[in-house]
């Protein structure tokens, strides 16, 4: 979409650009827009250029992500994958495109949003066909996909499927990497707003493998027992 490249850079501001690629560490430049302008672009190009069919969608996220030259394009290639206006589109078969986009994306900025608002609630809405890829990711040796399996429950609340994310999370306790144990402690903190008798009971379980960072930010919102 050379409109959305063209407005990005159009907005863009060359010294928030160094502060932002700085504060990412991202091997991409930035153009230096905020995430409200991003998303106000956005809204204004996805209103005027209706996507025809699932493969011009897929192609249109694709083409803005895979050819981005700078990390403010990837952001709105999530943004064309999330629209409302294509929620048909994302079913269980596109699971290879979120698997692409979470290998690829590799850093918490763009895997966290793919986890959280696109592979989440397709598990949600398709629980017998997306949760064995789910369970898969959680052992696979990405650790972006397993960061994934991890938090992809976040916003499930009640409706959280408890033992695939108790099997995430054990299977993820001994790896030393701190976007995993981040994330393991962040996805028992939100389910503890759901469950805190179930997370407490885990975090004693597994007292001697949690990490203190784990630990820490799973029991951070819940009184002493």
């Amino acid at each position: 979409m050379t409109d959305v490249r063209r407005r990005l850079q159009e907005a863009g501001d060359a010294t928030k650009a160094v502060q932002m690629q700085a504060y990412m560490k991202s091997a991409l430049p930035f153009h230096g827009v905020s995430s409200p302008d991003c998303r106000l672009i956005m809204r204004e190009v996805l209103a005027t250029h209706a996507l025809s069919d699932r493969a011009t969608w897929q192609a249109t996220v694709l083409a803005l992500w895979d050819d981005a030259g700078h990390r403010e394009e990837r952001y709105a290639a999530l943004a064309v994958a999330k629209d409302r206006r294509y929620a048909a589109h994302r079913d269980p078969d596109v699971l290879p495109l979120y698997r692409h986009l979470l290998v690829t994306g590799a850093w918490w900025d763009l895997v966290d949003d793919v986890a959280t608002h696109l592979v989440g609630p397709l598990l949600l809405a398709h629980p017998g066909r997306v949760r064995p890829t789910v369970a898969a990711w959680a052992t696979d040796e990405d650790r972006w996909l397993r960061r994934t399996a991890v938090i992809c429950q976040l916003g499930a609340k009640d409706r959280t499927d408890v033992p695939l994310l108790e099997m995430a999370v054990e299977a993820n306790l001994d790896d030393r990497d701190f976007f995993l144990r981040k994330a393991i402690g962040w996805a028992l903190r939100q389910h503890a707003r759901t469950d805190p008798e179930w997370v407490r009971a885990f975090v004693e379980v597994h007292a001697d493998q949690l990490s203190g960072l784990s630990r820490r930010e799973a029991l951070k919102h819940l009184s002493p027992a």
